[in-house]
């Protein structure tokens, strides 16, 4: 079940300077569960977009989150270090490094995740198909993954069972996404 269909958001949050328990609860389950995609991501984001997004008189989206600059982008920028933060507190594996004041920096892992929940709230990464939380688009992703998975395999001198469908993962991946799988794109 979705955050958005257990609570009803416009009584939660009304400014960013009021009640942002919501997105520390879904920080929470996030950072809990990070390893895990889906509802929690989705949930997160959600939490996200319903603090930061730009609104206009009539409640209609101008701006998403991940679009803002500037000084409008000084409190996500300060979610993203508490998202940071909660991470490396609750596994080490997060830290990359900590200099001789103590400031940590987070891993690369750190920014994947980041990433995937911009992608819930509809941001398209760069060189990356539109409508990137549509299930055809989710489904064309994890085919690549796989076909990824199987080449390298292969390549590798691996005995593969899967190779006997690769092929067909190939072909449907063209169904999807229109285009031919290239390997390393």
């Amino acid at each position: 079940m979705l955050l958005e269909e257990v609570f009803d958001m416009t009584n939660v949050i009304q400014t960013l300077d009021f009640n942002m328990g919501i997105l520390d609860h879904t920080r929470d389950a996030l950072a809990d569960g990070v390893v895990k995609t889906g509802d929690v991501i989705d949930n997160y984001s959600f939490a996200i977009a319903s603090v930061f997004d730009r609104r206009d008189t009539e409640g209609n989206v101008i701006l998403k989150w991940h679009a803002l600059d500037g000084k409008e982008a000084k409190g996500i920028k300060a979610e993203r270090a508490l998202f940071a933060n909660i991470l490396m507190d609750r596994d080490p594996k997060f830290i990359k490094s900590t200099n001789a004041e103590g400031k940590r920096t987070p891993t690369a892992t750190v920014d994947t995740y980041w990433q995937r929940v911009k992608i819930a709230s509809g941001y398209v990464p760069k060189g990356k198909v539109s409508g990137g939380t549509d299930v055809d688009a989710k489904t064309a992703a994890e085919l690549k993954t796989m076909i990824n998975r199987i080449v390298d395999a292969e390549e590798n001198g691996k005995d593969c069972h899967a190779s006997v469908i690769l092929d067909s993962l190939k072909e449907a991946y063209v169904v999807l996404t229109g285009e031919a799988y290239n390997a390393g794109k």
